[in-house]
């Protein structure tokens, strides 16, 4: 069988796995949400947005050891341009995203904070250790009072789709089976892509915002595509905004608190801007009438396609 051929059944069988893994995902998480009271929103930002993260975690983290800074930060800002632009941009286009007034006073904020304070302390030249645990205790301590709120509010809705409730081990089960299916079928999809662009000669800068931020951020797209789909908006978004908090506070934290981050703002600049504008434009889409429509997920498709192509371009 020639090595063509291997490579293309390889990225099927990753797709599928994408696909598969981002519909049993959903469903799992509906399932968790119901069974602890939570609402929708918080299961994106912490079950789905955390653990459809796993990729950008594993990457930044073994890049950082490897001193490989530019793939470690270059994953993180690319993978959160991707969650926004791509991501929602895709699946904004292909469902009209609704989302409610604790998203848009408290989660949208928080998230467009981490983007701005990391472009901030990337700037500064170096992400030490004792800014990387300030990060991660940031993040903890804001989940903390999200479970807590969601069960006083009792926010929860439910629809007849949503009705379908499975016993807790199995939920939890299809979850964390539906992220490792996700996670194998990202990195099959990713590797030779990644391969062709070091063998081009292709900076570690260029390398952890295109190939590596996309490929890591597959199991987001596909996750917020399926809960879209069964009519999950508040995952979807949610997914996206875990994501990004969880890529700032948590990823880039743990990373710099085991091996600092130096040069952090060596060619960044342009890429943290993009990040904080994006963000900024998600929120301004979202707090107009509370719904990401079509064309906004277009023009946030368009920005990335654009984005690529001029880092492409430079490259």
């Amino acid at each position: 069988m020639s090595p063509i051929l291997v490579s293309f059944l390889w990225i099927v069988l990753g797709f599928v796995l994408l696909v598969k893994g981002g519909d049993y995902l959903v469903k799992g998480s509906v399932s968790i949400a119901r069974k602890a009271h939570l609402s929708s929103m918080v299961i994106g930002m912490t079950v789905i947005g955390f653990g459809t993260s796993a990729p950008e975690m594993l990457v930044s983290l073994n890049a950082a050891m490897a001193g490989s800074s530019g793939i470690a930060l270059g994953n993180v800002v690319g993978s959160n341009i991707a969650n926004i632009a791509l991501i929602l941009g895709v699946t904004g286009l292909l469902y009209t995203c609704a989302t409610d007034k604790h998203t848009l006073s408290v989660d949208l904020p928080f998230m467009v904070l981490a983007c701005v304070l990391l472009a901030v302390v990337g700037m500064t030249g170096s992400i030490g250790r004792i800014t990387g645990i300030i990060g991660v205790l940031t993040l903890v301590a804001f989940i903390v009072w999200q479970i807590r709120t969601s069960r006083e509010k009792g926010e929860d809705k439910e629809t007849e789709e949503e009705k379908t409730i499975y016993p807790l081990w199995l939920s939890i089960l299809m979850v964390v089976l539906s992220i490792a299916a996700m996670i194998v079928g990202a990195n099959i999809l990713v590797d030779g892509a990644k391969n062709v662009a070091a063998a081009l000669g292709v900076s570690e800068r260029v390398i952890g915002l295109t190939v590596v931020a996309v490929g890591t951020s597959l199991p987001e797209l596909f996750a917020s595509v399926m809960s879209a789909k069964r009519g999950e908006t508040d995952l979807a978004i949610g997914n996206i905004i875990g994501s990004v908090s969880f890529n700032v506070f948590f990823v880039v934290g743990v990373s710099s608190a085991i091996c600092p981050i130096e040069g952090s703002d060596v060619g960044f600049l342009y890429d943290y801007l993009l990040m904080v504008v994006l963000a900024l434009l998600l929120w301004f889409f979202l707090f107009t009438h509370r719904t990401l429509e079509r064309w906004e997920g277009g023009l946030l498709l368009l920005v990335y396609v654009g984005y690529i192509a001029h880092m492409v371009w430079t490259a």
